[in-house]
C-alpha cells in the first residue's frame, strides 16, 4: 500500500503544480486585461482564457485539497460517536467522494465526445472546448484515486493521510 500512497502523492503533487501554474496564468491574464481596460484596450479573449483556465485551477487543486483535509466537514456529532463509527463515516465519505469524481469524469468525457463531434470552441479565441474537458477528466481521476486510497487506508490500516495519524482522533 506504500507504493500506492507514493504514486497517489506524486499524482496529487503534479495536479497541484499544474493548478498553481494555472493560478499564475489566471492572475496574469486578469492583470493584463484590467491594465488594458484602463488604457482603453482590453485584452482580446481574456474572458475565454479566464473561464477555461479556471477549470484547470479549480480541478487541479482538488486532489491536494482532499489530501490535506481541506473539504468542508460538518462534525457536530463526531464527539458523541464512538471512534469506530467515526472511522466508518470517514470511509464511506471517502468512497462516496471517489464515486462522485469518477462519475463526473465519465460525464465530462462523454460531453467531450459531443464537443469534438460538433467542433465546439470558446467564443473569441476559438480554443477547442474538448481540450479543457479532457483536462478536467485528467484532474478528476487522481482526485478519485486519492479518495479511494484514503478509504482503503482508513478501512484496513486505520491511518488517516489527512492528519498523518491513526483514525482514532
Amino acid at each position: 500500500m506504500l507504493f500506492l500512497r507514493t504514486f497517489a502523492d506524486r499524482l496529487i503533487g503534479l495536479s497541484a503544480t499544474v493548478g498553481a501554474l494555472a493560478l499564475i496564468l489566471e492572475v496574469g491574464v486578469i492583470l493584463v486585461d484590467v491594465i488594458g481596460r484602463a488604457f482603453g484596450h482590453p485584452m482580446y479573449g481574456s474572458q475565454d482564457l479566464i473561464t477555461m483556465v479556471m477549470v484547470i485551477l479549480v480541478f487541479g487543486a482538488m486532489a491536494l485539497c482532499d489530501r490535506n483535509g481541506g473539504h468542508i466537514a460538518v462534525d457536530l456529532f463526531e464527539r458523541y460517536y464512538p471512534p469506530l463509527m467515526n472511522r466508518i463515516i470517514d470511509v464511506v465519505a471517502a468512497l462516496m467522494g471517489a464515486i462522485i469524481f469518477v462519475a463526473l469524469a465519465w460525464a465530462v468525457w462523454e460531453s467531450s465526445k459531443l464537443s469534438t463531434m460538433l467542433n465546439l470552441s470558446t467564443n473569441l479565441l476559438r480554443l477547442p472546448k474538448a481540450w479543457f474537458q479532457w483536462a478536467l477528466v485528467g484532474f478528476c481521476l487522481p482526485t478519485a484515486f486519492g479518495m479511494a486510497l484514503r478509504a482503503l487506508e482508513l478501512a484496513f490500516r486505520g491511518f488517516d493521510v489527512r492528519s498523518g495519524q491513526g483514525a482514532s482522533k
